[in-house]
């Protein structure tokens, strides 16, 4: 039996689906009852995807959805269904493909018309006007064609959604055979970053214009191994594109944190909703940035976002909130934007000359289009960096910094009693994850003790009230409900926090075991058994495909967290299955990451990142192997493991810092000492190998000294000499670290690594070099 018709979203969690609780269509969830009374009903779904910080969504609710007229014939002719992007994101990412197959397009607010049995999508969309205009047909015109067409020709409709259905699995659920890869491709990745640079406005391409925060956090990390001319390259790509995100009205000059995107191409007039998610990665690349490049305006940056999400995204049980609106009363951005004699009335003394001047208010840079009648206002912004500015204006850098700190005080407080953007207060497993990381990288930063406090109290409320009793996530929650499984990204994410949280050295081993758990997790639950990883569990949210999404875009795919989360967690903890994990889970992504090294930006990361390991995965992903995973009892333990006794080292110009290692060799194998040979040895037994070093790998700014014990003595067939020195069994060495300005092999954060050549009777390895996890700061 049908359902009665009414509003179905009262009681929903997501805010978004509340936002349309009091329309007057028929909302249902996404779910068996919507299914069911079309099926019985013998007529098509109609599936409207959205978030509730959407401007668009907002405005066909307004046209559409809220008008009895419109709301009477979709509820006459379909069954409707509203979901939350944000809550379903792998029934958002499955209707997407299938919208820019037919579109060539996509965006929110999604619209999907579906066949009731199968739930394959026969025609789709994204925002429709509610009457025809500017070639667009209106609304109501949209839903009696495709009602008459699925009653009138329903084979054929049927027919083309079963076509569209099959270009949706081949795009999200088919597995390509994996390919060979190495150096190539992630060169291939920075060359096209380089040349695709905007170098008038920076960031990539032109508008409109988002932040990409994998990119900038892939070329920071490739940027150390490249040579000096390609260096030179990333480091202008990188330090552009942040400086004018910066200063421009992406960035909330007044209160801190980034928008989601720009419209134009000079990072001037944003889209005006804050998203967690943009801010999380952002703090982490703005804050590698900081460092690499000892930059106090980044550091800056750093601050003033978290101190906004602390302010106004942190609820009542220490979660982080999901997003900030972009409309305030029906008006786009409206509580951002400004008029210079808003401004002045604000300011006292002799600010408002100094206000107008530095954000530009002699013209105006923002009118909005939908309101032509509301006139000019200002998106405030910088023209440049603080420390430029100051030499233009001829004062010091201290001095317009206070300047601009003191005006940016009295604008928050005007602005704070305005009507504020609504925040989506649900808490989403994968966003949190990503603040925490975020938190954390602003601790290890500037040392606020309340961004590592934060991070730690919201992955204990992840833990605690977003997990069943089987270890495995919910995706989201809010006043103490839960919704929906956790998908692969909210369980990635959440790693990658977790092992954030232990190399902090933050909960004494808790958070390392409950990684380990989690894990566990995520290889029973969404593994497929040849080295790749579905988006969903088995059965998950009803969809005619299982996805494995790859791409990269405003935040990265759950694959390629998990590939760079294992990386991380091999360097941890070498003897686990980690490093085998990371080889498959790559191996899996080849094909794409051969084919659209850019577009899976964060997957070629993680390539570069396992070539970098100092292990055998190179060769392995160059020659199609797979490593074994080290729990099977099989497998082979490596010829040699590192262990350090700390994480985290800081020297400062009086006091070094000490780490000591333990190299465990497997038996059969052997190390060449640091001293191979003694001086009276014949040079011939040592001239091709290479002796045990402990040293810098990348970065500078430090001396690394070691006590390298004698070597034993070793005579084999290779050499003919019992001259040759060698460590077997256990090595302890003590390590020294001191501060030291400008010694190292590369610019940036210094990387402590082991160089060393493993040999057995018969044959010798190639060098490797292992880097350590180990973080050095230099204060």
């Amino acid at each position: 039996m049908a359902s009665e018709p009414t509003n179905r979203l009262g009681t929903s969690t997501s805010p978004y689906l509340l936002q349309h609780a009091s329309n007057p269509v028929h909302w249902h969830e996404w779910g068996p009852a919507a299914f069911e009374e079309a099926r019985e009903r013998g007529v098509p779904i109609f599936l409207s995807i959205g978030y509730s910080t959407c401007y668009w969504c907002h405005v066909m609710e307004r046209e559409s959805f809220e008008s009895d007229d419109v709301a009477s014939v979709m509820n006459e002719l379909f069954v409707c269904i509203k979901a939350d992007r944000e809550q379903l994101p792998a029934l958002d990412d499955v209707y997407m493909a299938a919208t820019q197959l037919m579109t060539g397009r996509g965006g929110w607010p999604m619209s999907v018309f579906l066949t009731p049995d199968t739930l394959k999508p026969f025609y789709c969309g994204t925002y429709f006007p509610a009457q025809p205009r500017q070639g667009m047909p209106g609304f109501i015109q949209v839903l009696r064609g495709l009602s008459d067409a699925y009653k009138s020709r329903t084979e054929e409709v049927v027919a083309q959604a079963d076509k569209l259905a099959e270009g949706v699995v081949e795009y999200l659920g088919a597995q390509q055979a994996p390919v060979a890869l190495g150096a190539k491709e992630v060169e291939a990745a920075a060359g096209a970053l380089i040349q695709t640079h905007d170098t008038t406005d920076g960031g990539f391409g032109g508008a409109p214009k988002f932040p990409q925060p994998a990119y900038i956090e892939f070329l920071l990390d490739v940027a150390s191994s490249a040579d000096e001319k390609t260096r030179d390259a990333i480091d202008q790509v990188i330090t552009h594109t942040l400086d004018r995100m910066a200063v421009g009205g992406l960035f909330d000059q007044v209160g801190g944190g980034f928008h989601r995107y720009c419209v134009d191409k000079t990072w001037t007039v944003p889209h005006f909703e804050k998203m967690l998610y943009d801010n999380a990665q952002l703090v982490s690349v703005y804050a590698r940035a900081a460092d690499d490049y000892s930059d106090g305006y980044y550091a800056k940056i750093v601050r003033r976002t978290l101190d906004y999400v602390l302010r106004e995204m942190v609820g009542p049980e220490g979660q982080f909130f999901s997003a900030q609106d972009a409309e305030v009363d029906g008006r786009e951005g409206l509580n951002y934007l400004w008029t210079r004699e808003e401004v002045e009335q604000v300011l006292a003394d002799d600010l408002p000359a100094v206000g107008v001047e530095l954000y530009g208010l002699e013209e105006t840079n923002f009118q909005d289009p939908h309101h032509p009648e509301d006139g000019p206002k200002n998106v405030l912004r910088l023209e440049d960096r603080p420390d430029r500015l100051a030499k233009q204006h001829g004062v010091s850098e201290l001095e317009l910094v206070t300047q601009l700190g003191s005006i940016n005080d009295e604008l928050l407080k005007a602005r704070d009693q305005r009507t504020p953007a609504a925040t989506d207060d649900k808490a989403l497993a994968a966003w949190n994850g990503m603040m925490i990381s975020g938190m954390l990288d602003g601790h290890a930063l500037v040392g606020e003790q309340a961004y590592a406090d934060a991070a730690q109290q919201a992955a204990d409320f992840v833990l605690t009230k977003m997990r069943h009793a089987d270890g495995s996530l919910v995706r989201d929650y809010r006043e103490g409900k839960t919704s929906g499984e956790g998908v692969l990204e909210d369980h990635a994410c959440m790693l990658r926090a977790l092992l954030a949280l232990h190399a902090a050295g933050i909960g004494e081993g808790k958070y390392f075991d409950e990684a380990k758990a989690l894990a566990d997790v995520i290889e029973s639950r969404f593994a497929d058994g040849s080295g790749g990883y579905f988006d969903t569990v088995e059965g998950g949210q009803d969809l005619f495909v299982r996805p494995r999404t790859f791409y990269d875009g405003a935040s990265p795919s759950g694959a390629s967290t998990l590939l760079n989360a294992l990386v991380t967690f091999a360097r941890l903890d070498t003897g686990g299955p980690w490093l085998g994990r990371a080889v498959g889970l790559c191996r899996s992504l080849s094909g794409r990451i051969a084919e659209q090294p850019v577009a899976t930006i964060n997957a070629t990361r993680g390539l570069f990142r396992l070539l970098q390991t100092g292990t055998e995965a190179a060769g392995q992903l160059a020659q199609g192997e797979q490593l074994p995973d080290s729990t099977d009892d099989s497998a082979a333990p490596p010829p040699v493991e590192i262990y350090a006794d700390s994480e985290r080292l800081t020297v400062t110009d009086d006091t070094p810092a000490e780490l000591n290692l333990v190299l465990r060799i497997a038996p059969g194998y052997h190390v060449l000492a640091a001293e191979p040979a003694s001086p009276d040895a014949d040079p011939s037994v040592v001239r091709s190998l290479i002796p045990l070093r402990v040293g810098l790998v990348s970065g500078q700014g430090i001396a690394v000294y070691a006590d390298y014990p004698e070597g034993q003595p070793y005579g084999a067939e290779m050499t003919g000499s019992n001259d040759l020195r060698v460590y077997q069994g256990d090595l302890e060495l003590r390590v020294a670290v001191e501060k030291a300005d400008g010694i190292g092999p590369t610019p940036g954060t210094p990387i402590l690594g082991v160089t060393f050549q493993v040999c057995t009777d018969t044959e010798c390895l190639e060098p490797t070099t292992f880097e350590l996890d180990v973080a050095v700061d230099i204060a």
